[in-house]
């Protein structure tokens, strides 16, 4: 899910984006010369289904990367994607549904051969058997490969539950002959009617991964989601963790605090997503990015401390009725 622009007061000087450190491709990206020193790792959280370790910092392409032909703005996406896979981490989440989206990810990922290095998540609708094989069969061709890593359904919370069990056998069908390695759903809106649904949904089937929309803004998944996911074994994504920018307008013009140093918080854009990160049932989160500076920041929220539970309540009281 995108994002939008952070804020107009986000900006990097080449030595501030050489400091972030995500390695030569940013750099190149950039037309700078390679940063020397390597940056800390970016944290990565176990799978739970498989025990595969996975960044907890990935890339949302909806809206951002829905580009079409664009050369200037396929060349600065592609700046993009070697800043995320040179700076540690691996996940690239899209669908069909957004646009020219998926097949702008696909054409850069092939464009870099990164995709070795790479974590391919993307959707399918609840469309019937056949509509829905033909989506799957148009994914692998916009995306240049027949595995990919992660299959969702898209936005399960109000379809009906018996597709929703009959998606995921088809699902089930292709992951068995090894075209998919994981699968899952996916939902965008922060009611609790859909959480209920999602967590019916999480303790029946099994899942490998949900996606939820979570922010500082919109919680509702913290009370009972967050925990039946630990409970189940699910894998978390998070998309929109900004909120869709409404986070970022919260606090414009304002100074990041001082005491956010203590877990290691430079840019408002890292206190937002470390406060998700603090969840540990939180596996990886989504935000939708479309330049290399801002992706050099999602990464750094990946990197050193978390906040602790008293001082995510303190976040909480600062950003208020954001």
């Amino acid at each position: 899910m995108a994002q939008g622009n952070r804020c107009s007061s986000l900006h990097f000087t080449r030595r501030e984006v050489l400091k972030l450190g995500a390695g030569l491709g940013a750099a190149a990206a950039l037309g700078i010369a390679p940063a020397r020193a390597q940056a800390k790792a970016v944290l990565a959280r176990k799978i739970p289904r498989s025990g595969e370790m996975l960044p907890v910092v990935g890339l949302g392409t909806a809206i951002v990367f829905d580009i079409g032909s664009d050369a200037a703005k396929r060349t600065e996406r592609r700046g993009v994607i070697q800043t995320l896979v040179d700076g540690g981490a691996r996940l690239i989440d899209t669908a069909p549904s957004y646009g020219t989206a998926e097949s702008v990810s696909g054409d850069l990922i092939a464009d870099l051969k990164v995709r070795d290095r790479m974590f391919i998540a993307t959707k399918v609708r609840v469309a019937g058997r056949d509509r829905s094989i033909a989506e799957m069969q148009q994914s692998q061709r916009r995306l240049h490969t027949e595995k990919i890593d992660l299959i969702q359904i898209h936005n399960v919370g109000f379809a009906d539950r018996g597709e929703v069990a009959s998606q995921l056998a088809l699902l089930r069908e292709w992951k068995a002959r090894g075209t998919y390695r994981y699968i899952g759903v996916t939902h965008s809106q922060d009611q609790e009617s859909a959480n209920n649904r999602l967590i019916e949904i999480m303790r029946a089937e099994k899942l490998d991964f949900m996606q939820v929309n979570y922010s500082m803004a919109e919680r509702s998944v913290e009370q009972r989601l967050l925990p039946a996911a630990a409970e189940t074994g699910t894998a978390i994504l998070v998309n929109l963790p900004f909120a869709r920018a409404r986070l970022f307008r919260a606090v414009s013009g304002k100074q990041v605090p001082d005491w956010a140093k203590e877990f290691d918080v430079a840019t408002w854009g890292q206190f937002f997503l470390k406060y998700i990160l603090a969840s540990e049932a939180v596996n990886c989160v989504l935000p939708g990015t479309d330049k290399v500076e801002y992706m050099l920041d999602n990464l750094n929220a990946g990197r050193g401390r978390l906040p602790d539970a008293a001082m995510r309540k303190r976040m909480l009281q600062l950003i208020g009725d954001a």
